[in-house]
């Protein structure tokens, strides 16, 4: 055993901070699943104070204003939980990445309808201005952001038309999701959808050469 070893294991006071990071993780756990239940309970998102919260989770409410400014940071973040986590990108190609994308927006249709309180909180936070600005600000534009980027580099690497503006192109390829998912709730949301979507569109933008 080397020196540095020896000096880590017999100094267990400086490992203390990274044993507290699952307890505060536990308490975060214990905040939201309590929303979740008041939510499943029938208690509609406008009655949920944090008094009422901290009461549920069994904390104090200093513990969730440490943690949340207000009610509308904590409630986005009990829709992402409650949500697919957002996908693993295999970064080989545009394509792949195009496909991993809209493979969650699937899936998040498929939750949103399976789950009558989530659809009901996504309903609600609609009807909500600034909590529907908390989630677009903090859940729907980075994803956006996301798939520009991945549409950028599409157009650098040549795997994409560039005669097309980038807003213009997401949307091309995120509204057959979306319009599915969202606008059609009868509609189907079967497997290997993500990608007939992704491979239809990208027939009609990839670059064209030129021929002399």
């Amino acid at each position: 055993m080397s020196l540095a070893d020896s000096e880590r294991r017999a100094a267990p006071e400086a490992q203390a901070p990274a044993r507290g990071r699952p307890r505060s993780e536990a308490v975060e756990r214990a905040i939201v699943e309590g929303v979740m239940k008041l939510l499943e309970d029938g208690v509609p998102l406008a009655e949920l104070s944090i008094e009422r919260i901290a009461r549920t989770a069994g904390v104090g409410k200093a513990t969730i204003y440490r943690r949340w400014s207000g009610k509308e940071e904590l409630f986005v973040d009990v829709v992402r939980a409650a949500e697919p986590a957002d996908p693993e990108l295999p970064g080989t190609s545009m394509r792949d990445d195009l496909v991993a994308l809209l493979e969650q927006l699937r899936r998040r249709g498929l939750v949103s309808r399976s789950s009558a309180i989530l659809h009901n909180v996504y309903a609600q936070m609609k009807s909500s201005p600034r909590l529907w600005c908390a989630y677009d600000a903090t859940v729907v534009e980075p994803r956006r952001r996301l798939q520009i980027e991945i549409l950028r580099r599409g157009q650098r690497n040549g795997e994409l038309r560039t005669d097309i503006d980038v807003q213009v192109l997401n949307d091309i390829f995120v509204g057959p999701m979306l319009v599915r998912s969202v606008m059609r709730p009868d509609a189907d949301l079967p497997e290997g959808l993500a990608e007939q979507i992704v491979d239809a569109v990208l027939d009609g933008l990839r670059p064209v050469s030129s021929s002399s």
